[in-house]
């Protein structure tokens, strides 16, 4: 019998599909990154970069298509347990960005200047243990998450403004979104430091 984990984790791999056609997630990144303190800049091809000034960066649980993949001057990596396809591996690749399969709660990395997490922890399977593991792995952490949304398949927790403050050490803000980059409900978000 599949776990409440393995049974999220089986739907957000539907979810993705063939990762083709991602341009719904991605705009809401971009709300995202904005509440998590990231400003864009225009490269003369593109307004939609980020310019890390030579920090490395964890991105946790952002899938196919992660915020790194819009960043100059940077040292990534993403760690996601999905399947991801070949070619979006090698995408990660080719951008110099790093890709391991990794449970978030199994990852044991450490040295990061900053550690993502975005719209991830409501899919994992022990959501503290993962802002830990964020704690250890970084100086930062940026983060935005849905609040108070209904737990599904795919979504096995319920995230409160309470737990998040209180695993990450500070507090957070929240904000109730109405449709802005195709995003709605409460959103939690800030930047945290790991120490």
């Amino acid at each position: 019998m599949k776990t409440g984990w393995e049974k999220a984790n089986k739907w957000e791999q539907g979810w993705w599909s063939t990762c083709q056609n991602t341009f719904g997630e991605e705009t809401k990144q971009f709300l995202y990154a904005h509440r998590m303190g990231l400003t864009t800049f225009h490269d003369g091809k593109s307004p939609f970069n980020f310019d890390m000034k030579g920090k490395s960066v964890l991105d946790v649980g952002a899938g196919p298509v992660s915020l790194l993949l819009k960043c100059v001057n940077v040292k990534g990596m993403v760690i996601d347990p999905l399947d991801l396809p070949r070619w979006v591996i090698e995408r990660y690749k080719a951008a110099g960005i790093e890709y391991a399969k990794v449970k978030a709660e199994d990852m044991k990395e450490k040295g990061w200047d900053e550690v993502w997490i975005y719209n991830v922890l409501q899919h994992t399977d022990n959501p503290q243990k993962v802002i830990e593991n964020a704690k250890k792995a970084g100086k930062l952490i940026r983060i935005f998450e849905w609040l108070e949304t209904e737990a599904n398949e795919g979504h096995p927790h319920i995230l409160t403004e309470k737990k998040l403050n209180k695993w990450l050490g500070g507090e957070g803000k929240v904000e109730e979104l109405k449709g802005q980059n195709t995003c709605w409900g409460k959103a939690f978000f800030g930047v945290f430091p790991a120490e």
